[in-house]
């Protein structure tokens, strides 16, 4: 029996993301209170970006047809993000969290928006789409909002460490994607589904064009983020 479809800009699509959008409130509000309450939302949302995963492989191992190697291994940005944020939630460790923050809000987001799958409700390859998508997004807000992370000074030295380990990540991705015939990272060739990559240009042009505007979001996304200076008392 074939799996049911998945369209991007659809009635799913929009429901996804709206039960999304309120589970990251949900985890704000509750992270906001503070005590055991914050304790205890925190280990949670590290637990999903930990477990999500695994949950993603047994999610795809129950679709029908036969599927590659693109999502073997952990070696989407996504996969990674999921497994920096869930020890940075746990470790508080500045790498960890500057990554999550950096490539959670300006990737993964791209990822709900325009979404690489073509499975749809209710098939467990859609909510563990869904689940670790914004599971991550959820710990990129979290990390600030709630245990008031802020961005290293002078500004610009926290986007440009978030830029080179991108490009450690997209050099290891290359390599993989070379030696198994894979596309993670989506560097080997575009997503079928309608993407950002498609405005960008023929492969491997859009993969420049997609650096910059890496780089400018991770510029943009420090600001509110940046540290306050107190001001001086006369």
């Amino acid at each position: 029996m074939p799996e049911p479809s998945f369209a991007p800009f659809s009635t799913q699509h929009g429901m996804a993301v709206l039960v999304g959008i309120l589970g990251i409130a949900a985890f704000l509000v509750l992270g906001r209170r503070g005590g055991k309450c914050e304790r205890l939302t925190r280990a949670v949302l590290a637990f999903i970006n930990l477990a999500v995963f695994g949950l993603s492989q047994w999610a795809w191992s129950k679709v029908t047809r036969e599927i590659g190697m693109d999502n073997a291994v952990p070696l989407h940005l996504c996969d990674l993000a999921a497994f920096l944020a869930g020890f940075a939630l746990i470790t508080g460790n500045k790498t960890c969290t500057l990554l999550t923050y950096f490539w959670g809000l300006a990737g993964t987001i791209q990822g709900i928006l325009t979404p690489a799958i073509d499975i749809g409700f209710p098939h467990p390859a859609f909510f563990s789409f869904f689940i670790h998508h914004f599971a991550v997004i959820a710990a990129a807000i979290y990390l600030p909002v709630v245990t008031g992370w802020r961005v290293e000074s002078p500004l610009w030295r926290s986007p440009l460490k978030a830029f080179a380990w991108v490009n450690v990540y997209v050099l290891v991705a290359i390599i993989a994607n070379h030696m198994m015939g894979t596309n993670y990272g989506f560097l080997a060739g575009k997503p079928v589904n309608p993407s950002l990559l498609d405005h960008l240009g023929p492969h491997p042009a859009y993969i420049i064009w997609l650096e910059m505007i890496a780089l400018l979001f991770f510029f943009l996304l420090a600001l509110p983020v940046r540290e306050r200076r107190a001001k001086k008392c006369d």
